[in-house]
């Protein structure tokens, strides 16, 4: 009998489980709908009821899907067992609707009104709950991604373009902006491009010029765009199912840089723990940093620019809520963002503040496979028992070369930028001003001088360092510090007749030496590509010379997203250019070629040699 009885629900599960996945996709969109209807437009009270009543009905579905899946499993204890995030929450969900539906009483409206909750946080907690069950689906639809038959690097460089267009319609909303009319296209475009690629250029004063709704999804995008937005759904998925897709953990094991696939998806849950808590305590350091003259609004402000600059920081994303980035100098009747009149902002002297950011862009920027190494508890209680256990060589590489390319822009911004840095300036704050300015090349985006003055051999070095970028893994871009490393070692190498190279008595592979000049060949050519193309663009304006559409190029390519002042004045082709060079320099010039290219066949033989002239 019980064979048959399973016989009988395995055949009406080959018709309902189809139907049941496409009704729960039409509630993801249709709550998705509801949330950008609630938020992104200016609704009347009534059309505000209206929005939640819609979600009483989604919850309703999503939960009497749940309960049908689990009555219809073969095997529904471990179906349980296996989905008990989405058991847990399905469960609130009835509990609540029974009560109000059944028993008459709505226990959440009841605890708003006998608490100090307002009607709006009302609305608001129904909101992230119902974005719960949105994440759920999207977390359990992610793992469709292996039956897709694309390359692995073709699914990353998508994920990315999904999230722009994602934040290109939320950016364009009317509540996302001031102007409370929809931000234009190309803009709206940049600005995603630019938060989701962890850059910083921008064509409008951030601070500004959204409101806090239009920041939190530039934050949104940062934060997903730094880590990566297949990483957070294998993230979410490894905690509603048993596992992951090899094609996910293949992702993974690109994006982190990871040495094996079976250790990547563990590597991405340590990382993103590892993030969040570097993240917070960075909030908390720079909420301590803030100077005394700098009154806000409320604590609540004063929390929020905490955590925006900590996240944009260590993502590398260069985004400040501040007009000119860390170098603002000016009172609080220019802006909406402080009240009191006649407080003068001046963000230029807050030096504590500046090293609480340049410690985390340091920390964004090694990349986090040498977070996890460095940092991790389980290193560094394998070193306390085992000091010879010492760091992995990528580790080791990545940050010999970060610590000398930061000694290198110190000391050059220090010498050529010596006049400027001493008008008003103590050693001290010379020395950290000059040491900001050689972090923020790491691909960050802030800046605490004004790069439109610098001297033009100063320029060359920051372009130089902005090339080169961050470490592979991070949220950087570039051609990354561990190439750079790579590429002298063979260089000299070449020199000195050395056939292999060799660090910390390890051979470096030859596919890697390989790799490393076809990256360099690649970047190179991208950028006088697009350089060239610049020049045409901005033929017509006079204000913009051949060293800032470098720059500015530059910039894009390595995500560093600091600017000589001309991201406004681009021209709509100018835009679309950088608009490309951001996305280029984010997914990685290999990975993209990688995703276009198609698979070349040989067999195992070799031509005769022929000797060519070279140098």
């Amino acid at each position: 009998m019980r064979g048959q009885l399973n016989k009988t629900i395995y055949g009406w599960n080959q018709h309902l489980y189809p139907v049941l996945y496409f009704i729960s996709w039409l509630m993801v969109g249709a709550g998705i709908a509801s949330l950008v209807y609630r938020y992104g437009f200016y609704l009347s009270e009534e059309e505000i009821r209206g929005v939640e009543r819609n979600v009483d009905g989604i919850f309703a579905i999503f939960t009497t899907i749940y309960t049908l899946r689990v009555v219809t499993s073969l095997h529904w204890k471990a179906y349980l067992r296996s989905t008990w995030l989405e058991g847990l929450v399905n469960s609130i969900v009835l509990f609540h609707g029974v009560a109000r539906y059944v028993g008459g009483v709505n226990i959440l409206r009841y605890l708003q009104e006998s608490s100090a909750m307002t009607d709006l946080a009302y609305q608001h907690y129904i909101s992230v709950y119902l974005l719960i069950f949105i994440l759920i689906e999207v977390a359990k639809g992610s793992t469709l991604i292996a039956r897709l038959d694309i390359k692995p690097a073709t699914t990353f460089i998508f994920s990315f373009v999904v999230l722009i267009l994602l934040g290109t319609f939320l950016l364009m909303l009317p509540t996302a902006t001031i102007t409370q009319h929809s931000m234009p296209l190309l803009d709206a475009l940049f600005t995603a491009v630019s938060a989701s690629c962890v850059t910083g250029l921008a064509v409008v004063d951030t601070g500004q010029f959204f409101t806090f709704k239009g920041q939190l999804v530039i934050l949104f995008l940062a934060q997903v765009g730094g880590i990566g937005i297949v990483s957070f759904a294998t993230f979410f998925a490894t905690f509603l199912s048993k596992g992951v897709n090899l094609k996910h953990q293949s992702i993974i094991q690109d994006f982190l840089s990871s040495e094996d696939l079976s250790s990547a998806t563990s590597l991405l849950r340590r990382v993103i723990f590892l993030t969040l808590l570097i993240e917070f305590i960075g909030g908390v350091a720079i909420f301590l940093s803030w100077s005394e003259e700098l009154q806000f609004n409320s604590l609540s402000d004063k929390i929020f620019y905490s955590v925006f600059h900590s996240i944009s920081a260590f993502c590398n994303a260069g985004f400040s809520l501040f007009s000119d980035s860390l170098n603002t100098y000016m009172y609080s009747d220019e802006t909406t963002a402080f009240i009191q009149e006649g407080m003068l902002i001046d963000i230029r002297r807050m030096y504590g503040f500046h090293l609480v950011i340049a410690v985390l862009i340091i920390f964004g920027s090694m990349g986090f496979t040498t977070i996890e190494d460095v940092l991790s508890p389980s290193r560094l209680k394998l070193r306390l028992k085992q000091p010879w256990k010492g760091w992995k060589i990528g580790t080791r590489m990545t940050i010999v070369s970060t610590v000398l390319l930061l000694i290198l822009g110190t000391i050059a911004v220090m010498l050529l930028e010596i006049e400027q840095l001493r008008q008003d300036k103590s050693i001290t704050e010379a020395l950290i001003t000059a040491f900001f300015q050689s972090v923020t090349t790491r691909t960050a985006g802030f800046n605490t001088m004004d790069f439109g003055s610098m001297k033009q051999s100063t320029i060359i070095v920051m372009m130089f360092l902005m090339f080169i970028g961050a470490a592979p893994g991070s949220t950087g871009g570039g051609i990354k510090c561990t190439t750079f490393y790579v590429l002298v070692l063979s260089a000299i190498g070449d020199i000195r007749g050395q056939k292999n190279i060799v660090i910390n008595r390890r051979t470096i592979s030859p596919m890697v030496v390989r790799k490393a000049y076809s990256l360099l060949v690649f970047s190179m050519t991208y950028n006088v590509m697009a350089i060239f193309l610049l020049t045409i663009t901005e033929e017509g304006n006079a204000n913009i010379g051949i060293l800032e559409l470098a720059f500015e190029q530059i910039s894009a390519f390595g995500t560093a997203g600091i600017s000589m002042g001309i991201t406004g004045d681009l021209s709509s082709w100018g835009k679309v250019i950088i608009i490309l060079s951001m996305y280029i320099g984010r997914v990685g010039t290999l990975t993209l070629a990688l995703a276009l290219s198609s698979r070349v066949y040989t067999n195992s033989f070799q031509y005769p040699e022929e000797h060519v002239m070279v140098g």
